[in-house]
């Protein structure tokens, strides 16, 4: 039995097929060609969906519109995309998550204190797989869109563990 390192979520039992990880990796070839813009039209699609989330984003929080050109956006637009990426290409190769960036455990608590919930999840998976069918154009499939749509299922119940540990460690006092 491998043993798998702790903040990691192991692939299902029927796995993540040689299939699925083409298909996310040939994707993923043609966002790389145009991170910043892809990245800065998922954020957009999440904000549309959701606009109160624009809230929960210091840099978005006196805004009145999806500032286009907002620097701050972009770098985090940018993070959290090829993150979601670079986790789906891992569930085949390693069979799990891992975020190397971000320690999960920091990924769950700026979650939970943010005040994310399982319908952020959604959106956010919704904008993600828009996002990659926009890019991708006639490549697109009902397969590809499953195999993204399996990694980032992996990927938010990571982080939704992660939360719930979070979550059930008694506070601090601050006296």
């Amino acid at each position: 039995m491998t043993a798998f390192p702790p903040n990691a979520l192991r692939v299902r039992e029927l796995g993540f097929t040689e299939k699925q990880e083409a298909l996310v990796k040939e994707s993923w070839k043609v966002m790389k060609q145009n991170i910043p813009e892809h990245s800065l039209r998922f954020f957009t699609l999440i904000l549309e969906m959701a606009p109160a989330v624009k809230n929960m984003f210091p840099f978005l929080k006196d805004s009145d519109e999806i500032p286009q050109n907002n620097p701050k956006l972009k770098a985090h637009a940018f993070i959290v995309f090829k993150m979601t990426c670079n986790s789906a290409i891992q569930l085949r190769e390693k069979g799990q998550v891992v975020l190397r960036d971000v320690p999960l455990k920091h990924l769950g608590s700026v979650h939970l204190e943010k005040g994310v919930v399982d319908s952020h999840f959604e959106v956010v998976k919704e904008a993600l797989l828009g996002t990659i069918k926009e890019a991708v154009g006639e490549s697109w499939s009902d397969e590809m869109g499953g195999a993204w749509g399996e990694a980032y299922d992996q990927l938010a119940a990571t982080i939704k563990t992660q939360m719930e540990e979070e979550a059930a460690q008694p506070q601090l006092s601050s006296n």
